[in-house]
């Protein structure tokens, strides 16, 4: 069996070692060292992700116009660094160094009761939206009599809310029936229910990378092996999909967990034609393709009147490849824990009849809100109130980082809660440490990472406004200048110094 679970080609790795910036400094380093300190930088930002075969020393050679003794020397020295891993026969594969920290859980939200003087920017989530929230527990209160009069126990959903959920995909472009719907405990118990189902054995699972750090780690604690696929110019390219085919056909993964609007933590948007392409290469592969639509309804600078992308599981008209998870969460308030999954009915009857062994079903008051929401207007008024809060964060946000941290870098993305930074050149991990000691908490790139990758960015989310975002600004530039002047200096890279 191989050591590795994907491959990168040589043309595609001399691309990627391409699109870095010189080394900074008049310092020239030998030819090899340059070429393993780029192939650890990749490695390390998640655009190659690790236990990916490299090519052959003679067939990288010839891309990148070297001699070949220059590139044993660089996978000698990637070994002997720990970044590399070879075996007669199989080749050579990427790695981290043994006894480097790796993310073994997500970043839990910090306790309300324990977060005077602190600035929690972990939690990606917002308060409730009023008066909306009040309004929709109003009406379930007035609409409890006849399910109280029940057993209560609804393990696909109650009726109405499963009918209004059909009703919004129908109205969005893919018709649904509420048969095709199952209400969970929040996405998260969506996203369970999917991996107990179609990844009962430890399958492989592709995912992006980087991807939602709950996501990740709920996979692992399931014993998945996870198989990563990097995302395009830093997440906001979208998909790679010459990639997603290449894993597709050589992993053959069971199942695939994608975020096609807004992703968390990049904020990427697919296109309708990234969705459709995907789509066909999953269903070729015989993958099951899980879609978590949780951020489909922050779009922040869509205009009026512009349509918005069709759902991934409308191309997918069979319904025999695309599973989507929904949630109210992001869109309304994560305190409700209303999450669903649609797919084909006997998916979902598949999925309740495993639900006895579980948590039997969803509270039935916060499901009657989310109807009586969904079905007289006030959701969408809420999320149209949710989606100018969060833009006026985001500038504020955005406003922040750049006049006090100005070497950080960042994209914009158009929607959703979250902006995924590289810090630098500092390594997220020592800047989320030294932050607690500032006041500040904010998640490192490597839990959004498969086995240590993304060592040198963080996620910052759009939860805060002005003051509180020029405050976190500020302990964010303090740490940095505490790991800056602190961390010992390792081997300088094509960006900086990664520690």
């Amino acid at each position: 069996m191989p050591q590795w679970t994907s491959t990168v080609g040589a043309a595609q790795l001399a691309r990627l070692l391409g699109s870095q910036k010189g080394a900074p400094g008049g310092r020239r380093a030998p030819a090899y060292r340059n070429l393993a300190d780029g192939v650890r930088l990749l490695v390390l930002e998640g655009r190659v992700p690790v236990a990916a075969r490299l090519p052959a020393e003679r067939e990288l050679a010839a891309a990148l116009s070297v001699s070949r003794t220059t590139v044993a020397a660089a996978f000698d020295a990637l070994r002997t660094d720990g970044f590399l891993q070879s075996r007669r026969g199989a080749g050579s594969w990427t790695a981290v160094p043994p006894g480097r920290p790796l993310p073994t859980r997500a970043l839990d939200p910090l306790p309300p009761e324990s977060a005077e003087g602190i600035i929690d920017l972990g939690c990606a989530a917002l308060p409730a939206s009023e008066p909306w929230l009040s309004r929709g527990f109003e009406r379930a209160l007035a609409t409890l009599g006849p399910a109280a009069g029940t057993h209560g126990d609804f393990p696909a959903g109650l009726p109405e809310l499963r009918r209004a959920l059909a009703d919004r995909y129908t109205a969005r472009g893919v018709p649904t029936m509420p048969e095709q719907i199952m209400v969970t405990t929040g996405a998260m118990g969506a996203v369970a229910a999917i991996c107990r189902m179609f990844t009962p054995g430890g399958e492989r699972v592709a995912v992006e990378h980087p991807s939602y750090a709950n996501v990740l780690q709920l996979m692992r604690e399931a014993g998945v092996r996870l198989v990563p696929v990097p995302l395009l110019d830093n997440g906001l390219g979208g998909w790679d999909l010459a990639g997603w085919r290449r894993v597709l056909r050589e992993a053959a993964p069971r199942m695939a967990y994608v975020v096609a609007d807004f992703h968390n933590p990049t904020g990427a948007l697919a296109s309708d034609e990234q969705r459709r392409e995907l789509v066909a290469a999953a269903r070729s592969a015989g993958t099951v393709l899980v879609v978590d639509e949780t951020m489909a309804d922050l779009a922040l600078d869509r205009r009026p009147g512009e349509p918005e992308p069709r759902p991934v599981s409308g191309f997918d008209p069979g319904g025999s490849t695309v599973v989507t998870v929904g949630s109210a969460s992001k869109s309304f308030w994560a305190g409700l824990r209303i999450g669903w999954v649609r797919a084909t009915p006997d998916v979902i009857r598949a999925l309740v009849a495993r639900r006895a062994y579980a948590d039997l079903g969803t509270p039935v008051l916060e499901q009657l809100a989310v109807a009586a929401l969904m079905t007289d207007g006030g959701w969408d008024a809420a999320v149209a109130q949710r989606r100018e809060t969060i833009r006026a964060h985001r500038t504020d946000v955005v406003a922040a980082l750049r006049a006090r941290l100005p070497e950080w870098e960042f994209a914009v993305p158009s929607g959703g809660l979250t902006l995924w930074v590289r810090a630098g050149g500092l390594s997220g991990s020592r800047i989320a440490d030294a932050g607690e000691r500032f006041g500040v908490r904010v998640p490192s790139g490597p839990r959004f990472g498969v086995d240590g990758a993304f060592e040198g960015y963080l996620r910052i989310p759009f939860t805060v406004g002005e003051p509180t975002a020029s405050q976190a600004a500020a302990r964010l530039a303090a740490a940095a200048r505490f790991v800056a002047e602190g961390a010992p200096q390792v081997a300088q890279t094509p960006r900086g110094y990664i520690s």
